[in-house]
């Protein structure tokens, strides 16, 4: 067997394997049969390794082949490791072994490497309470070129997860899973946006919230990318992963069970999504549970949606029977616990519309000291969309406390990072680290964190902290570029007649070496004649 260890040997080698179903069938069935191949690859990794261990610790302890059999199929012996129980039909040996399918036998009929597959996948959510609903099969629909399965079967066989042990991986699969949800997002364009949102958004999110315990919702949760970058951000504080609790809900069936698996590759709990995907407005699957922090990135602009006009969530009006943002925003507020915070990702309409009674609205929103920052992005941080958005966040308490020393009553941050970030090809923009951290920074000492490494000032050109009053002369737009002004130029201290003198130079030096180049250029176009 080869092994990949590397993150990166194992995202070359299953994309190029991924590549032998590319064209065979739509792009997010696709997207299905290789996130679920990858899961059962990784899980049957995890169970052989600990059966190896489980062997080794019996021989080690002096115990009878026979015993040592016995305790191989202990199911309580990979479960208290956190590693779910795989039985031999659906183990990927069992699967490569029969990868162009199992012949019948006794009158039983012929059963495709799909079907096994399948049988496989329903054989683990049986066995694995955790797994229940999660895992899609289908694997063996007509749509699927079983030959391409097959092959696709024993290129994957040719990866191996678990060398580093156990607990790298974990690591590497996320890594691995997250790659493949990026670059699927990216195959589809913008209507990736409905099940990823990209990175240097959620990065930016996390660390302007800093969720290190309690709540953390998502009514609008895709594939569950905020809730593991939430558990990263604990990790990389040293944090305990289980001081936060998830709680998410998704409309969309084959998104909600990429969430659930998302979840469980992290060993973060899936219960919180529910037991089937929902609609948020159509019936709020948390009634009643008030959220410590929130993140979200609504699906913009949306005209066909649940409404009701005296649905209790309106607090600050009634949003527009033909756009939900506005809904979105109130909902996301009204889970929020005394002292919740909240991001959520907008289309840049929002921050100045006055259709629709949303001017209103958002006047009613200010008015109430519920918002705490305005953040404008660039465009082209999503793949396959030019749309600027923008992130609102939304305090219940901005007084001084447990969430920041400073006293943010009225006042509301307005951040335009629209010049942040690099293009990474011609179509899509990203953001460093450092790009990050100086939106972050400014807000968290604007707050007055404890993170905080500066204290906090206006910086022309980038951010501002507003009253509300001023806003209120603004006619309640919020357009950060309308309050933070021009970025100061550098001082030239050069005296103009110097400049002149230097630029003359600098010019009469440059035509000279253009009349040399012209000189060249003509003598060697002479030898040629």
């Amino acid at each position: 067997m080869t092994t990949s260890t590397t993150s990166q040997d194992l995202k070359d080698t299953m994309w190029k394997a991924a590549d032998k179903l590319r064209g065979s069938m739509d792009a997010s069935q696709y997207r299905e049969i290789v996130l679920g191949l990858i899961f059962l690859k990784y899980v049957t990794d995890s169970f052989a390794a600990r059966q190896a261990e489980i062997r080794k610790e019996g021989e080690e302890d002096g115990l009878s082949e026979e015993d040592i059999l016995l305790d191989l199929e202990d199911q309580d012996a990979y479960l208290e490791k956190n590693i779910f129980w795989v039985a031999p039909n659906a183990r990927w040996s069992f699967l490569q072994q029969n990868s162009k399918g199992l012949s019948g036998e006794n009158g039983v009929e012929f059963r495709s490497v799909g079907k096994l597959i399948d049988e496989a996948l329903e054989q683990l959510m049986k066995d694995n309470e955790s797994l229940v609903g999660t895992l899609s099969t289908g694997f063996a629909r007509d749509s699927v070129d079983q030959r391409r399965l097959g092959e696709l079967v024993d290129m994957f066989s040719q990866t191996y997860f678990t060398q580093d042990g156990p607990e790298r991986a974990r690591d590497l699969l996320g890594e691995v899973y997250e790659y493949f949800l990026a670059s699927f997002a990216r195959a589809e364009g913008k209507r990736g946006g409905e099940f990823y949102t990209p990175a240097p958004v959620v990065l930016t999110l996390v660390e302007i919230l800093e969720p290190t315990k309690g709540r953390v919702y998502d009514p609008c949760c895709g594939s569950g990318g905020m809730f593991v970058q939430a558990e990263k951000f604990l990790a990389a504080k040293h944090e305990d992963p289980t001081n936060i609790s998830i709680f998410g809900q998704e409309f969309n069936e084959r998104t909600w069970r990429l969430a659930r698996m998302n979840l469980a590759i992290h060993a973060l709990g899936s219960q919180g999504l529910g037991d089937r995907w929902q609609d948020t407005f159509a019936r709020d699957i948390h009634p009643g549970i008030q959220m410590d922090y929130v993140m979200a990135n609504p699906p913009f602009n949306i005209k066909d949606w649940t409404r009701r006009e005296d649905d209790e969530r309106w607090t600050y009006g009634v949003p527009p029977v033909r756009n939900a943002n506005y809904a979105w925003m109130q909902h996301i507020i009204s889970k929020l616990a005394p002292h919740g915070e909240a991001g959520v990702v907008m289309a840049n309409g929002t921050m100045t519309s006055k259709t629709s009674g949303e001017g209103e609205i958002r006047k009613n929103m200010l008015e109430d000291d519920i918002v705490s920052c305005v953040l404008a992005l660039p465009s082209q941080l999503f793949r396959g969309t030019q749309i600027p958005v923008c992130v609102w966040f939304f305090a219940k308490d901005k007084k001084a406390g447990p969430k920041g020393k400073s006293d943010r009553t009225g006042q509301v941050l307005l951040i335009d990072a629209r010049e942040l970030g690099h293009m990474v090809d011609r179509t899509e923009r990203t953001f460093s680290d450092d790009d990050i951290q100086k939106i972050a920074g400014t807000f968290r000492a604007w707050r007055g964190r404890a993170s905080a490494e500066t204290e906090y000032e206006d910086v022309p050109g980038f951010c501002k902290s507003v009253s509300i009053q001023d806003i209120r002369d603004a006619d309640y737009a919020l357009t950060p570029g309308r309050y933070v002004g021009f970025a100061e130029q550098e001082q030239d201290d050069e005296p103009i007649a110097d400049k002149i003198e230097r630029l003359t130079q600098e010019l009469t030096k440059a035509l000279d070496e253009s009349a040399r180049l012209d000189a060249v250029v003509r003598e060697q176009m002479g030898r040629l004649q």
